[in-house]
């Protein structure tokens, strides 16, 4: 989905211990199909399995880095399991109709950044990362699920905003994203844009209100 670059995809990660309740006050079940929860310590493997998959190929001359990078992405997981900070999240969407508490298809992230633009320098915002669905449940609305209960638990923090990153040449993320009513805040580039001819990424923005798809 939003292919960001591995060191900002693997940062700000927080976890509910196995032990401690969901966050179902924020986030409820959009449909009968699908439940959106916080993370487990129970989920990590299906977890760094999704987003690897999700951002990563198995196919290629790279292809046996893959699971060197899913041990890197589940690590970097169980590590930070042990340090969660407040306003920082990491939901699951688990597939119930076959009775099954731990079918995770898919996940997000969400945590408060703070502005580092001169005109914005110290404000705080929302920021979402890491948006990975399972190969075979994608198209089934399961991003759509996960993106509409990061509304719910952003504006239960407070906030009217919600941000995240996208490829330029991302058009199937786009496309989800422009559907759910995000706009386009600002194109960005860098040297890497220009000398290794990769894609730009455009920051996105959304405002969020009582009358928004939620």
């Amino acid at each position: 989905m939003n292919k960001i670059n591995t060191k900002l995809a693997l940062t700000s990660w927080f976890f509910r211990p196995s032990h401690q309740q969901p966050i179902t006050s924020a986030v409820n079940p959009t449909s009968s199909q699908f439940q959106i929860r916080a993370a487990t310590s129970a989920d990590l493997t299906s977890v760094a399995q999704i987003i690897t998959d999700s951002f990563h190929s198995q196919k290629g001359m790279w292809g046996w880095t893959f699971p060197l990078l899913r041990l890197g992405v589940y690590e970097d997981l169980r590590h930070r399991l042990a340090s969660p900070t407040p306003h920082q999240v990491c939901l699951v969407a688990v597939d119930v109709t076959n009775g099954e508490a731990n079918n995770l298809v898919g996940t997000v992230e969400m945590s408060v950044r703070l502005s580092d633009s001169w005109a914005q320098f110290g404000r705080s915002f929302p920021y979402l990362s890491n948006l990975a669905v399972h190969p075979k449940y994608r198209r089934h609305g399961v991003g759509s699920e996960l993106l509409i209960s990061c509304e719910k638990v952003s504006q239960d923090w407070g906030f009217q905003d919600l941000y995240l990153h996208v490829l330029e040449n991302n058009y199937q993320a786009r496309q989800l994203y422009f559907k759910l009513g995000y706009r386009v805040h600002k194109v960005e580039s860098n040297w890497n844009t220009y000398l290794l001819r990769r894609s730009r990424q455009i920051l996105l923005l959304k405002h969020l209100n009582s009358d928004s798809t939620i």
